[in-house]
C-alpha cells in the first residue's frame, strides 16, 4: 500500500509541470487571404498576419494555442460557438459586433475595389468618373455580372451597396479558394468584374496563370483608400479577457512592427505611401 502511495505521488509530481503548462484552448481562425495569410504557394506562411500570430501567442503564454484554417462562413459560425476562438483578420460590421468582441484596430490595409480585365475596360467607361467606379450603377446594369466571396465583408460602404443590389446582379462564391475561382470565372467570361483586394489579386493571379498586367483595379466611389482590420474573439468572458490582454500589445505593434509586415507586399510607390500614411491612420481614427 505504501508503495502504491509513493508511486501515485511520484506520478502526480511528474504530471504537475504538464498541468501547469496546460492552458485554456484558444483557436485562431485563419483563412487564405494573401498578403495577410498565405496557406500555400510562394512565400507560404510569410503573410503579414502569419508573422503576427507568433507575437500574439507569445503575448498570451497561458493559453493552449492552435491554428485552424477555415473559410469565411465557417469562421463566422465558430466565433458564435461556446469554445474560445479568435479571428485575426476581421473587418468591423454592426452585425458582427453583436456576436463577437473586437480588439482595437490592428492593421490599416488597402481597401476593396473592382478588378476588371483591361480588355473589358470599355464596358465600364460610363460607370467610371474621376477614376472612381459608380458601383450601384454597375450593379443595376443587367448586362454586367460581378463576383464576390460569400459572407466576406468589403467594408461598410460596399457592403451597404451590395445589400441593395438587384437580385442576380452579384454571384457569391463559397469555398477556401473563392477569389481564385472568381478570377478564373472572369477569365472564362462568366464574370465581368470581381470585388477584392488588389494586393490579394496580384498575389493569386500568377498562380492561376493570369497575367496581372491584363488586370486593373478600379476604386469604388465613396470608399477611403485604407480600412482598419481587427482581431475578433468569441463574445464570452474568455473572449473579452483575451482582447483585454491583447490591446496594450497591439497598440505598440501597430505603430512599429505591423506596418512593415504589410508594406513588404506592396509595390515600391504604394509601399512608401503606405508607410507614411499608416503613421497618421490610427491617430486620425482616435480623433473621431
Amino acid at each position: 500500500m505504501e508503495g502504491c502511495r509513493r508511486l501515485t505521488l511520484l506520478l502526480l509530481c511528474l504530471a504537475l509541470p504538464l498541468i501547469a503548462r496546460a492552458g485554456e484552448p484558444l483557436t485562431w481562425l485563419v483563412r487564405d487571404l494573401p498578403p495577410l495569410t498565405i496557406e500555400s504557394g510562394p512565400r507560404e506562411g510569410q503573410g503579414a498576419v502569419d508573422r503576427l500570430l507568433p507575437l500574439l501567442m507569445q503575448a498570451l503564454p497561458h493559453y493552449d494555442h492552435s491554428v485552424v484554417r477555415v473559410n469565411r462562413a465557417r469562421a463566422t459560425q465558430m466565433l458564435t460557438e461556446p469554445a474560445l476562438s479568435c479571428d485575426p483578420t476581421l473587418l468591423w460590421t454592426a452585425e458582427r459586433s453583436q456576436t463577437v468582441v473586437y480588439s482595437i484596430p490592428v492593421f490599416a490595409t488597402l481597401t476593396n475595389g473592382l478588378i476588371i480585365r483591361r480588355q473589358d475596360r470599355h464596358g465600364f467607361n460610363t460607370f467610371i468618373h474621376h477614376d472612381e467606379l459608380d458601383l450601384p450603377a454597375v450593379l443595376a446594369s443587367p448586362n454586367i455580372k460581378i463576383g464576390r466571396v460569400a459572407e466576406r465583408s468589403y467594408g461598410s460602404t460596399i457592403d451597404n451597396i451590395l445589400a441593395q443590389a438587384p437580385e442576380g446582379a452579384v454571384s457569391a462564391h463559397h469555398g477556401n479558394d473563392a477569389v481564385a475561382s472568381l478570377l478564373q470565372m472572369q477569365q472564362r467570361g462568366r464574370l465581368d468584374g470581381v470585388l477584392g483586394y488588389w494586393p490579394e489579386v496580384l498575389y493569386l493571379a500568377p498562380q492561376e496563370q493570369i497575367d496581372s498586367a491584363d488586370l486593373m483595379f478600379v476604386p469604388v466611389r465613396g470608399v477611403p483608400r485604407y480600412q482598419p482590420v481587427y482581431i475578433a474573439c468569441s463574445n464570452t468572458p474568455a473572449g473579452r479577457a483575451v482582447v483585454d490582454r491583447l490591446n496594450p500589445v497591439l497598440a505598440g505593434l501597430r505603430s512599429t512592427t505591423l506596418p512593415v509586415f504589410y508594406a513588404q507586399w506592396l509595390d515600391a510607390a504604394s509601399r512608401d505611401d503606405y508607410l507614411r500614411d499608416s503613421r497618421r491612420f490610427f491617430e486620425e481614427m482616435a480623433q473621431h
